[in-house]
């Protein structure tokens, strides 16, 4: 075989090996056709081994059996279904997708909507008597200043005295006046003896007109001049009335009985004309006195002037004092929609002090309807005072609220909400009207319309101002 006959080696590759080698030729060569005959033998068995396993392999290659070619509207149908198959498996990851973002997207929404905690305000029964706060102020009050310039020569009253009308109250140096004074008066002197001049020269010129001594032009002048001469004094005249009318303000006289609140000046004080200058006293006509309050526009219905009222004070605790409403302002004030009333209390014996702090107590005998809300429900805008209720479909609805009497805690509100609300508690600044929340529980597992526990302290907490 032509194996073995390329297995076998030659004299020339015997001849071909490298020289220089520590062994004889022969020897080499010797070893060189062992190592041949070896790899010879090596090659023979794995030729015979090839041969042995060809021996065992079947003659041929067996075709695969011939198939039918399927129809055309069979393939068509076959093509259709594995489109139709990857549409739908298209369309169910599409949509599985869709739903997944569309679910990332509400629950995103929803993280971003804001919770709050609601309570339900409580309730209170109507009162009979209506308490406010109240600022009991003089009848009249008057600061009085100098109508002339000078020096304070002496007061004669100080502070709390109590004072009738006209009497003196100050004496005031005016050198500068009295001079002028006596100006103007040798001034009229002198424009007197001018006038008695021009009426004699001007009956003279009349009287030689009659004869035509003189003519007409020259008897109307000094007729003329004498006229002038009137005119002068006339002008004479009021300016020292006037002079004197100062001299008069030298002495300050009351001008009304009352008590002085005030006074601001020494003897030895410059004094200046006018209401630029010193105060010198404020007077206050303490009987009766004005005591103001504000009632809500709930009850502004219920206020008639000349209902009688009470007073009371701190100072004087069991003690009331009783007036009439004389008069209110007949309009609802829009910054704190309420009705400014005045009462008029006598202080004959002047135990009320003007400045003071009081409580008015109105008998309105009305139903309105009340209710208590904690403090920090309520919200401070530029439109008034506001609590944020929960509308429908959980929005905000900012309402505006009549607050009536103030607890501490609490709010007495008269009108704005209802016990069935759902008030927002600690409500955030930036809360809009029409804004989307989540409502937790309710605090306290309040249910709507429960009694105030305020309602049966009415009688202690009366004396609360708002």
């Amino acid at each position: 075989m032509s194996v073995e006959n390329e297995s076998k080696p030659t004299l020339g590759d015997a001849q071909r090996s490298e020289p220089g080698g520590g062994t004889h030729p022969s020897q080499q060569s010797e070893k060189e056709q062992h190592h041949a005959l070896g790899a010879q033998a090596q090659r023979d068995e794995e030729i015979e081994a090839i041969q042995q396993h060809s021996r065992h392999q079947p003659p041929g290659i067996q075709k695969p059996p011939e198939l039918p070619s399927a129809p055309p509207r069979k393939a068509l149908t076959i093509v259709g279904v594995m489109l139709l198959v990857l549409l739908i498996a298209g369309g169910l990851t599409l949509w599985s997708h869709m739903t997944h973002e569309r679910a990332l997207a509400k629950e995103t929404e929803i993280e971003t909507i804001p919770t709050v905690a609601v309570v339900y305000p409580l309730a209170e029964k109507p009162d009979e008597d209506l308490v406010l706060p109240g600022s009991l102020l003089a009848y009249e009050e008057s600061p009085i200043y100098a109508r002339t310039s000078g020096y304070l020569v002496r007061w004669y009253k100080d502070i709390g005295s109590r004072v009738a009308k006209g009497e003196l109250l100050a004496k005031i140096d005016t050198p500068e006046v009295d001079q002028e004074l006596n100006q103007s008066r040798a001034a009229r002197l002198q424009i007197l003896a001018q006038m008695d001049l021009a009426k004699i020269s001007a009956d003279r010129w009349e009287n030689l007109r009659k004869t035509d001594s003189v003519s007409a032009q020259e008897a109307d002048q000094y007729v003329s001049g004498y006229e002038q001469s009137k005119a002068n004094l006339a002008a004479a005249d009021a300016n020292v009335r006037r002079l004197e009318q100062l001299e008069g303000f030298k002495d300050v006289y009351a001008p009304f009985s009352g008590v002085l609140t005030r006074r601001n000046v020494d003897p030895g004080a410059l004094i200046n004309a006018g209401a630029g200058g010193l105060q010198l006293f404020n007077l206050a006509r303490v009987d009766p006195l004005r005591v103001y309050t504000s009632v809500p526009q709930a009850y502004a219905p219920f206020i008639k002037v000349g209902a009688k009222t009470a007073i009371t004070l701190q100072e004087f605790p069991g003690q009331k004092f009783f007036g009439k409403v004389a008069r209110t302002a007949e309009a609802i004030d829009p910054a704190t929609r309420t009705l400014l009333t005045e009462v008029d209390v006598p202080n004959k014996d002047g135990r009320l002090l003007p400045g003071s702090f009081g409580e008015v107590h109105f008998a309105v005998g009305s139903g309105v309807n009340k209710v208590t809300v904690p403090v920090n429900a309520m919200l401070f805008r530029a439109e008034g005072a506001r609590v944020a209720v929960i509308g429908p479909g959980g929005k905000i609805q900012l309402r505006p609220i009549n607050i009536g009497r103030d607890y501490g805690a609490t709010l007495e509100v008269l009108g704005g909400v209802s016990p069935t609300d759902q008030i927002v508690v600690n409500p955030a600044d930036s809360l809009e009207d029409g804004q989307q929340v989540n409502v937790a529980q309710p605090q306290q597992n309040q249910q709507p319309g429960q009694p105030s526990p305020q309602g049966s302290k009415n009688d202690q907490q009366k004396g609360s101002g708002s």
